[in-house]
């Protein structure tokens, strides 16, 4: 029997809708109830730069479908400026403010600075402070060489910790394939964060994720080229062809055979 194909989840970073794409969702409701109208997920990147009131987490919990799911961004406190060290009492915090998203908390994405080497110790006491916290997916964004190598994936691959695919990527080398949960994290190229993807590249990206729905848990593929407006853009156009390739697979076989 076929293995059950992944659930894929195409995302923006922040729902903004521009006049650009608003004929592409519903005229009614707040721009997140318009955005997951349409895509079924989304990545939070504000959570980075300064904490949400629990309220504020209620709120658009209850703006979204129960399908929908959201990625948090861990904030920049622990990332950034504590460099993952004693971070204990931020992680609380944050976990329970992020924590009112309730089952629709689909991912913790932590990014690193690119100065922030791997060190075996300090990583794995971060990894084991988190799992100690959350069950929740997490997958993370190291942008220092160091990350890359073997240490650092059994390090990850040991607390359930999914390496982030990014574009453009931080080292030449793929980082490795774990089969929990697949992250693709799209800044735009050749301009980050304002360069669009054309068609090719988009077709090529449906068939990558389609290749990695066969034997993940879960593909995550989160369009971060917001400056210039082309995330939300890509991000249909990679929701149809994959629509597309759904159908085709979908289709039954015609019958070859011939009536006499």
């Amino acid at each position: 029997m076929e293995k059950e194909r992944a659930r894929i989840l195409i995302a923006c970073a922040g729902w903004s809708l521009s006049s650009a794409v608003a004929a592409e969702f519903d005229g009614n409701g707040s721009h997140l109830e318009r955005y997951a109208s349409v895509l079924p997920a989304v990545e939070i990147n504000s959570s980075f730069y300064r904490p949400h009131r629990p309220t504020t987490y209620v709120r658009w919990h209850d703006s979204v479908p129960g399908d929908f799911r959201f990625s948090v961004k861990i904030p920049r406190t622990i990332s950034h400026e504590l460099r993952l060290r004693d971070s204990e009492a931020l992680l609380d915090d944050f976990l329970a403010q992020a924590g009112n998203l309730g089952k629709k908390l689909g991912c913790l994405l932590l990014q690193l600075p690119p100065s922030l080497r791997f060190d075996a110790a300090e990583a794995t006491s971060f990894f084991r402070a988190l799992r100690d916290r959350t069950r929740v997916a997490v997958a993370c964004e190291p942008r220092h060489v160091s990350w890359f190598g073997q240490e650092a994936a059994d390090a990850m691959q040991r607390y359930k910790i999914a390496f982030v695919h990014a574009d453009p990527p931080p080292v030449p080398e793929a980082p490795p394939n774990l089969r929990g949960i697949v992250y693709l994290r799209l800044h735009g190229s050749p301009e980050i964060y304002r360069s669009a993807y054309d068609d090719a590249f988009l077709e090529a990206l449906a068939h990558r994720i389609e290749h990695a729905a066969a034997r993940a848990k879960q593909v995550w593929c989160v369009f971060d080229n917001t400056a210039n407006g082309h995330a939300v853009p890509n991000a249909l156009i990679l929701l149809s062809l994959l629509q597309q390739a759904h159908d085709k697979r979908a289709k039954p076989a015609r019958s070859h055979r011939n009536d006499t």
